[in-house]
Formats: structure tokens, sequence, C-alpha cells
């Protein structure tokens, strides 16, 4: 991956001037799921995929979306392609619970299928780290955020008291990959009433972060595990 790899403050660096000069900015990550759903007759057939614990998970209900979804594989490998910035784990990192096998050397082999080639990377859990950095919370300060994710009420409230204090001007439940097109349509026409949308909502997080962006031009983020840090205090 000959991509330029940011640390925490040059992550935050591209978040508060995206910010400032009110230009699109997509964060995305990929985990043990996302390489899953691109995985699927791609990298690996579609038996091997569903023998997955995660995806034994997903069908059962638990991950926001069902497989087989080759629609979806398509729309994930996509938005890597175009996000701005990519999370991705590195070799060898311990930091999610999964199998090595679901892990760095199946993002290789999913973004070398795709050619996926981000410009910018960061490590995958940068969401985790995010919540736990003042300066992150800094520069939301006064910014009219947007709220797409399961847990909506707890986070909303979360968000909104200390010591957040987040100005949420609009908030959308978000359950599974099936509401994707009408959460893209409603996030459009709320385009002119927020600066950042903050994404908790599995994998599906990807596809609406980087179109969010674009469709938009705001700054969105796939928030992922963070709302476990802000409501329970840890990733899981």
């Amino acid at each position: 991956m000959n991509s330029i790899y940011l640390e925490m403050q040059d992550v935050l660096d591209q978040l508060e001037t995206a910010l400032r000069e009110k230009r699109a900015l997509s964060l995305v990550r990929v985990g043990d799921g996302e390489n899953i759903v691109m995985s699927q007759e791609a990298v690996w057939p579609i038996e091997q995929v569903l023998q997955e614990r995660w995806a034994i998970k997903a069908n059962l209900g638990q991950k926001g979306l069902r497989l087989p979804n080759l629609k979806m594989r398509d729309e994930v490998a996509a938005s890597l392609q175009r996000a701005t910035i990519v999370g991705v784990l590195p070799r060898g990192d311990s930091t999610i619970k999964a199998p090595d096998h679901l892990k760095r050397p199946l993002t290789d082999m999913v973004f070398a299928h795709y050619g996926i080639t981000p410009a910018l990377t960061c490590h995958a859990c940068v969401n985790r780290e995010l919540v736990q950095v003042p300066r992150f919370w800094q520069i939301l300060a006064g910014k009219r955020v947007l709220l797409v994710t399961r847990e909506l009420e707890q986070l909303q409230a979360a968000l909104m008291k200390e010591p957040y204090h987040l100005d949420i001007v609009n908030a959308r439940s978000f359950d599974n990959y099936d509401q994707m097109d009408e959460t893209l349509e409603w996030i459009q026409s709320q385009r002119d009433e927020f600066d950042i949308a903050l994404f908790s909502c599995g994998v599906n997080a990807v596809i609406l972060a980087e179109r969010t962006a674009a469709l938009t031009g705001t700054v969105a983020i796939d928030f992922g595990k963070a709302n476990n840090m802000i409501l329970k205090g840890r990733a899981n």
C-alpha cells in the first residue's frame, strides 16, 4: 500500500482543516466485517464466507446486514476506493478481537482484488482513539452534528451533555443495510443543516460516511465502536 500513513494528530489536522474550509472529507475504516463483506465471491467462495463466525452472527441479525449481499460488497469496495482517509489494521495488530486471517492479510487480498489504493491511511481503530482525545471534542465544539446509529436515544443523550456538549441538529436510527437508500436520501435533504456526520452502524458506516461526504460536501466519520467507548467506557 503506497499510501501516506497518518498518526492521530495528522487525522485531527485533516478533520479540522476540512471543517474550517467547508470541504468534503470521509474517514472510514476496514476491520474484519468489512473484509468479510468484500471477500464474497471475490477472494473467497460464498460457502467459506458463510462459515465465519462473524457471518453467522450477521445472518442472525446482529451486524446490520445479511450475507450473501454482492451489491453491498461492491458498494463497500467503491466507497473505500473513493474515501479521503481509510483506517486499516497494521500487520500483526492485536487491537481488535478477530482471528488473524480476517485482519490485515484479508485486507491486502481484497484491496488487491478491487484495486483499492487509498492516498491516506491511518489505524483502523482511530475512532476509539479520537473519542479519548480532548482535541477531537474541541474541533467539534460549535459544529452542527448529524448522528446516525442503532443506539440513537442513548448515544444522542450522552453526546449532548457533559463532557461532550455536542450540538446534534438531527439524528436518525439505522438498523440494517435495507435502510441505506432512504437514509442517504434523507441525509441529502438535510445537506445545509449540518457540518459533520457521525455514523455508528457497523459495515454500513463505510458506505454512509463516504457517500454523505460526496453528496453533501461535509465531513463524515465512520464512528464505529466509539459509541461503546462513550456509553460503556470500552470498545466491546
